[in-house]
């Protein structure tokens, strides 16, 4: 399968609204993260996300991808609808760069971000639980209804949630 790099630029306000519609899609995301020694780890989280591509998630943090994120390494998160149909026009959103623990002063409004996505989240039922902020520092758009079969957008993620179209990219069917 080729991939053809395309000169088509996509304007940043047709990225964001893209990579809005596609965080909306689905309650789920699945995070990447890598170990101190290099060892690749996945998991799959409830998320909610900020007007600035920042993802946020509540995990144990002992479990493997919480102390990962510690150990300062980078992350990449994947979302999908998972009911999407082989042979139908696909969609989903990559976004790649770094998170972090969030202490209880820093955890204000990642929670009111949290509690607002998902209604029935209690606080108190987490005690032992701690939220994590991720920040994007790219992502990569995949709407084959509105880009065209095998078409993927990256853009930069700037200040302020702020895209910036980096590369058109096309994947051909041999």
């Amino acid at each position: 399968m080729p991939i053809e790099r395309s000169t088509r630029r996509i304007g940043a306000a047709r990225i964001a609204s893209m990579a809005r519609r596609l965080l909306d899609a689905s309650p789920l995301c699945a995070i990447a993260t890598l170990s101190a020694g290099g060892r690749a780890h996945v998991n799959t989280a409830y998320f909610a996300w900020s007007p600035e591509f920042e993802l946020v998630w509540l995990s144990d943090p002992r479990a493997q991808h919480s102390r990962n994120v510690r150990a300062g390494g980078g992350v990449a998160i994947a979302v999908y609808e998972s009911a999407q149909s082989w042979g139908k026009p696909d969609r989903g959103i990559q976004l790649f760069g770094s998170a972090r623990e969030l202490d209880a002063d820093a955890a204000g409004e990642a929670d009111a971000l949290y509690a607002a996505r998902f209604p029935d989240y209690e606080h108190e039922s987490f005690a032992g639980f701690r939220l994590y902020r991720f920040r994007p520092r790219r992502l990569k758009v995949l709407d084959e209804r509105e880009l065209g079969a095998g078409a993927f957008v990256s853009a930069r993620v700037g200040a302020g949630g702020r895209l910036t179209w980096e590369r058109t990219e096309i994947y051909r069917r041999s």
